[in-house]
């Protein structure tokens, strides 16, 4: 559900409420991953069905979204605020081609996240074919604490930080390897920050590994790219000596060519 903090104008006579409402219910869509009925949506949301039928109403009438019935469906239209983004962001643009590469080069898939409300955000990605339960792409969101490019971004925020993160995330076990409690977290992240990358084995996923390191900025640690791959095709070993070289030279790339 969204968090109500995030509809709500807490006394900010400049927040426009509709307009949070209407992207609270373009965001359940991206969530759900299918049509939905008003109901569906008003629960995903946390809002009443009379302004989710209204902000759906817009939605069609502006092209955004379509209605078979009782039944909603995102249009191609939306595609247009994504790219918004895309095109405006010359660190994923400059990341592409360095992750196409890199794909190409070790045959697995590879990707460029940031941090967005507490979650990696997937905002580049080269891809192959392999078969997995998580389908992951550009605008893809996954926990940090559980995922290697969110605990590379963790670990370079100061402790008093990544201990607030802990407090008001609700620590889910994905899988019975799930690292949830906190002070173990903590430990990892310490690991994670004097290693200089992260691997989580099977956390997210049974069966998936990823390796992942920071790209830096003169702010700290702008995003991160990592490596996945199945756990039965490569070792823990072969990860260390196989990807992380490559992720180590896209990043110095992308360092290199500077984007705060």
């Amino acid at each position: 559900m969204i968090e109500n903090s995030d509809l709500e104008a807490n006394g900010d006579p400049e927040f426009m409420q509709s307009l949070a409402r209407g992207l609270a219910v373009l965001r359940c869509f991206a969530n759900e991953q299918r049509p939905m009925t008003i109901a569906q949506a008003s629960r995903l949301t946390g809002l009443s069905r009379p302004a989710v039928k209204r902000c759906l109403h817009t939605l069609v009438r502006t092209g955004y979204a379509a209605q078979d019935g009782v039944q909603y469906a995102l249009r191609p239209k939306v595609l247009a605020l994504g790219y918004a983004y895309m095109s405006s962001s010359t660190l994923a643009m400059r990341a592409q081609p360095l992750l196409d590469q890199l794909r190409d080069d070790l045959h697995e898939s590879c990707s460029l996240g940031v941090i967005e409300e507490d979650e990696v955000y997937y905002v580049a990605r080269a891809e192959v074919s392999r078969i997995m339960s998580i389908a992951l792409r550009v605008g893809s969101r996954l926990p940090l604490y559980c995922t290697s490019m969110g605990r590379v971004l963790l670990a370079a925020q100061p402790r008093g930080d990544q201990e607030a993160y802990l407090r008001r995330t609700q620590l889910r076990q994905c899988t019975p390897k799930t690292e949830i409690n906190p002070s173990k977290l903590l430990a990892i992240l310490e690991h994670v920050a004097e290693e200089g990358y992260a691997i989580v084995d099977e956390e997210l996923e049974l069966g998936l590994r990823s390796v992942a390191v920071a790209v830096h900025g003169k702010a700290g640690a702008m995003a991160a790219v990592n490596m996945g791959t199945q756990a039965a095709r490569v070792s823990l070993p072969d990860m260390r000596s196989r990807f992380l070289p490559g992720l180590r030279r896209i990043a110095r790339n992308l360092e290199a060519m500077g984007h705060d």
